[in-house]
């Protein structure tokens, strides 16, 4: 999912809501609890706006890593 909207909407509407995850489905980042194209679209999109350092950190820690 896209993790930039994520943070942006729980800070927003809180950790503990589920407000979010509708947000995200009604616009068509995710199908349920599955990313869809548009989503990963749209945080390849804001990667690309960020700095290359902080975008390959977003990565790793996507990936499970530090």
């Amino acid at each position: 999912m896209p993790q930039f909207l994520e943070k942006k909407l729980k800070a927003e509407y809180g950790a503990k809501s589920s407000v979010p995850y509708k947000v995200m489905n009604a616009i068509g980042a995710m199908h349920g609890n599955k990313e869809t194209a548009k989503g990963k679209a749209m945080e390849k999109k804001h990667e690309a706006k960020i700095s290359p350092a902080a975008a390959a950190r977003i990565r790793a820690k996507a990936k499970g890593g530090k």
